[in-house]
């Protein structure tokens, strides 16, 4: 007997009701519509020419929320092979062309990827969503993405969103980011991070 394969779809903008593939739930969690919703209300027209950088990417279904709505471009990095593939074939959906995908360790490529746009007159907006805590050896996730983003310099960073378990007490303060507020949703939770003013 042949298994749906689970979809999702683009809420609102260009690509509106387009389907997206997910990969299988054992290795990635599809963030929520309700919790998507939510964040393209607080980003609305924010996002409009910002660069968009989907850290732990998945399906890819945040980034090419954000190109829907009028991202100038999107970076998606994902490790997992399969998920990856999947993420692939989503954006070849959409617009190929406005999409920029890596395979490898999101410690290791977001701060490059943040490097090499420092320069430029792109605002960034950097999703991380570490993944929950059902796979060995990912017992840390959340304190080296914490430390990932203590570290970034790029004075081009628009804002930093975290999406996280709901249970899981976040710093106010992450290198030059400030903790602006939290909004739950049942297990999941979106943290927003700014500029500490000074």
């Amino acid at each position: 007997m042949k298994t749906e394969k689970p979809t999702t779809k683009i809420i609102a903008g260009k690509y509106r009701g387009k389907i997206l593939e997910l990969p299988s739930l054992d290795v990635t969690r599809s963030s929520k519509a309700r919790l998507k919703e939510s964040l393209f209300n607080v980003l609305q027209f924010d996002i409009i020419n910002k660069v968009f950088i989907e850290s732990f990417a998945g399906s890819g279904s945040i980034g090419l929320e954000a190109i829907s709505r009028g991202a100038k471009r999107a970076y998606f990095i994902e490790l997992d092979k399969n998920s990856y593939q999947i993420l692939l074939k989503n954006c070849k959906a959409v617009e190929m062309e406005k999409c920029q995908t890596v395979q490898g360790n999101t410690f290791v490529q977001t701060p490059l990827i943040i490097d090499f746009l420092r320069n430029s007159q792109d605002e960034i907006v950097l999703y991380v969503d570490p993944p929950f805590d059902y796979r060995d050896g990912m017992e840390d996730i959340y304190e080296k993405s914490f430390n990932m983003i203590k570290n970034i310099e790029a004075d081009n960073i628009y804002m930093i969103i975290v999406e996280h378990i709901s249970s899981l007490e976040i710093p106010e303060i992450l290198g030059k980011f400030s903790l602006k507020k939290t909004k739950q949703f049942g297990k999941s939770a979106l943290s927003y991070y700014f500029y500490t003013q000074e």
